[in-house]
This record gives structure tokens, sequence and C-alpha cells, in this order.
């Protein structure tokens, strides 16, 4: 009795195994951040109402998009990824589902991603959502087993979802809406090489010659944390230099921009992992400060 009980419940555990993986596929962390972005770019780009129906679509639409780079990008580093310790638990390094059903799975929620933002959204916004989609699939990821250069690619796709929310909303491409893609841009790089530095062994491992896994990292990576985080102290300004936010938002980006370069020159003086943590913990506090607040302001004026 006990095992025809085990043998019933054996297709409802492998069931939900396979969900998780394909979630897990479609990594729903960056996935998540992209829809954030994304609705923030909306919200920044729409006038006095906000159109609901097209927003779920835009989200469904670049979340799909994200979902299928993110897929492919589990299918093109399969072998790398066996290799690291934090990846080799992943559904293909561990052969949980197969290469052939993770390369349709991911072109197809990929192209029914684009469609759904051609179709119901419009065509400025598909073409960003393919553009990002390029770049983070077929340049940033083999461009990886290269050069430590393919972060500066790799931070593309990343900040072209705002742009893409608010060409959503606005139907256009406006000066406001490189400022958020830039703010994007830059934001990502402290981010990731507080990454990569917390995991340049694994990346080394796996064959990724990430600027923290070379000779003189310690010097090269927290020069460039400086850099990048100064650099966003500077752009996360522009929106209340232009009119697109106000005082409220310019005080908090600020203060915050401040502290976060703080935080990046730690690393700078002593780069470790611990500061490394600091930078990706502060990161992720910084980015929603500036969004909440860049939607606030708008409230406000």
């Amino acid at each position: 009795m006990k095992s025809q009980a085990n043998s019933e419940l054996l297709p409802l555990v492998n069931a939900k195994q396979r969900i998780q993986d394909y979630t897990d596929l479609m990594k729903p962390g960056i996935t998540t951040l992209v829809m954030v972005t994304a609705l923030a770019g909306f919200y920044l780009g729409s006038g006095a109402t906000v159109n609901l129906s097209v927003l779920i679509y835009t989200l469904i639409g670049v979340g799909l998009v994200a979902g299928g780079g993110g897929t492919l990008n589990h299918y093109l580093e399969r072998d790398a990824d066996s290799k690291m310790k934090r990846t080799k638990t992943r559904p293909l390094p561990a052969k949980r589902l197969s290469s052939t059903e993770v390369l349709i799975f991911g072109i197809g929620i990929s192209l029914l991603g684009v469609s759904v933002l051609f179709f119901l959204v419009n065509s400025i916004t598909a073409v960003l959502a393919l553009i990002s989609w390029i770049s983070y699939v077929l340049i940033y990821t083999p461009m990886k087993r290269f050069t430590p250069f393919a972060t500066l690619v790799g931070a593309i796709p990343g900040a072209l979802p705002p742009m893409g929310g608010w060409t959503a909303a606005h139907g256009a491409i406006t000066f406001e809406a490189w400022i958020l893609f830039t703010i994007l841009f830059m934001w990502q790089l402290p981010h990731f090489l507080a990454i990569a530095w917390i995991c340049r062994d694994d990346y080394e491992r796996g064959g990724f010659p990430m600027l923290t896994v070379l000779k003189n990292s310690r010097r090269l990576t927290g020069r460039q944390m400086i850099v990048y985080s100064a650099a966003l102290l500077v752009v996360s300004l522009l929106p209340a230099l232009i009119g697109l936010a106000g005082s409220v938002y310019f005080l908090g980006a600020l203060l915050s921009g401040i502290a976060f370069f703080v935080i990046n020159m730690l690393v700078a003086i002593d780069t470790n992992t611990l500061n490394a943590r600091r930078v990706l913990w502060a990161s992720i506090i910084h980015l929603p400060i500036l969004l909440v607040l860049m939607m606030v302001d708008k409230i406000v004026l």
C-alpha cells in the first residue's frame, strides 16, 4: 500500500519539479526586475491617466522576451554552468530537462513576447524588446567567453526595459527615455561587478574572463566601480533638471547616490568579498529609491 501511494504521488512530484525548472529557466529575479523597470518607464511616459490594458500587454510582452532570453542563456551556457558551484544544479547541467525542449521553449516564448508587443502595444516597443533579446542572447552571452568588455554589452539589454515602457505609453523615443536608459545602464555596472567579485572563483572555473579574474583585478575592479557609481550619481539627477521629476526626487537621488558612491569607494580602498556584498545590497536598495521617487514626484507635480 505504501509503495502504491508513493507511485501515485510520483507524477505530481515530477510535474511540480518541471514547473519549477521551467520557471528557473526564465530567471525570475532578472525577469521581475525587467518588468518593474518597464512599469516605471510606462508610468513616467503616460499622461494624466494610465492605459491599464496596454500596461498589462507591455508587462506580459517584456516578461516573455526577458524570460525567453534567460532560457536561451541557460541553453548556451549549459556546459559552463556544469563547472560552477552556483549553477551546476540548474535544469540543464542536472539533466532534468533536455537541450531540445529548453531551446524550443526559449525561442517560443521569445517570439510570443515580441508578437504581443508588436500587435497589442506598438512596433517601437517590439523592436526595442527584439534589440534587447539580440544583444543579450546573440552578442553578450557568447562574448562573455572572450572578453571582460562583455559586461558593457550586457548592460544594454538591462537598460532597455524602462525605455520600452516609456515608448509603450508615449509612442516615441524621447530624451527622457534615453535618460531612463542611461540610469539603468550605469546602475548595472557596479551591481554586476559586485556579483562578479563575489563569484570570481566560479567564473574562473566556468572559463569566463571577467574583470574580477584578471591580473590586477583588485585595482581594476575598484577603479571601475568608482567611475560607474560617480557617473550614475550624475545621470540620476538629470530627471529633476529636465522636469521629469522635482525637488523631492532630486534630494532623494542626491543623498542615495552619494551613499552608493561612498560604498563603492570602500571596494576601491579594500577590494574584498564583504565590501562587494555591501555594494550588491546597496545597489538593490538604490535603484528602487530612484524609481519610486521619480514616480512619486510625478504625482506631486
